[in-house]
């Protein structure tokens, strides 16, 4: 699991740092003294699977990061203070760690998330396909493969296929939550593209075939760098 540790304090982070080099499935990535530097590791190359998050911290605190994060990973609090905790486990946190962190509390914690992490592994494998409910309330079934790309609409999506277009009441954050993250990337804050079906990615927009000849769609610009990372890329 790829994680990162954010905290103001320097002992907690290096307490937490020498625990995690301990821990044969744990890769830590980065270790940041305040919430505002730790936004870019959700435009890194690695893929954050856990994060150790204090709460009172300068600029911004723990909690405000997380209101700011959409589709967030494992989130495991780490703080001094334990008024926190109610409403840290309104974002469904895996864990809450009081400080001084002893090395049992911190494995029951990791041990919790690991686990949480397999069974979504587990359930990415084996699962293929996705169902919409139309308006008639009639459940479509829809491989991974039949999907081209997801549009938003307000508070609407739109997935389109090769010979249909549903229009689904539903977020791009909750439809991300349900497509594995391996077949399926954001590209911009409008659209999801199946990687797949990318024929040509050209400037700033990705184009996929269509019957109707190609779809252009548009690369934002803090998508770029983590959509070409992604990518199997081999160049001259």
């Amino acid at each position: 699991m790829n994680c990162i540790i954010i905290d103001d304090d320097p002992l907690s982070r290096k307490v937490l740092e020498d625990l995690i080099e301990r821990t044969d499935f744990l890769t830590l990535i980065n270790s940041y003294s305040n919430a505002v530097d730790a936004m870019n590791s959700f435009q890194a190359k690695e893929e954050v699977n856990l994060i150790f998050l204090d709460v009172e911290m300068p600029e911004m605190s723990g909690l405000e990061f997380l209101k700011t994060i959409e589709n967030p990973p494992q989130i495991i609090i780490v703080s001094g203070q334990e008024k926190y905790a109610l409403e840290a486990f309104e974002y469904e946190v895996v864990d809450y760690l009081l400080k001084p962190v002893t090395i049992p509390r911190f494995y029951k914690s990791i041990n919790k998330a690991y686990k949480r992490f397999t069974e979504k592994k587990q359930v990415e494998e084996v699962r293929n396909e996705i169902f919409i409910k139309k308006k008639n309330a009639t459940l479509v079934r829809l491989s991974y493969d039949d999907i081209l790309w997801i549009e938003a609409l307000e508070n609407y999506v739109i997935v389109s296929t090769y010979n249909e277009k549903y229009t689904i009441h539903f977020t791009m954050k909750a439809i991300t939550q349900k497509l594995p993250q391996r077949k399926f990337k954001r590209v911009h804050r409008s659209y999801i593209v199946n990687i797949s079906k990318i024929s040509v990615i050209e400037d700033n927009s990705v184009i996929i075939n269509i019957k109707a000849g190609t779809k252009v769609i548009p690369i934002g610009k803090s998508y770029k760098e983590r959509l070409m990372e992604d990518l199997n890329l081999m160049s001259k």
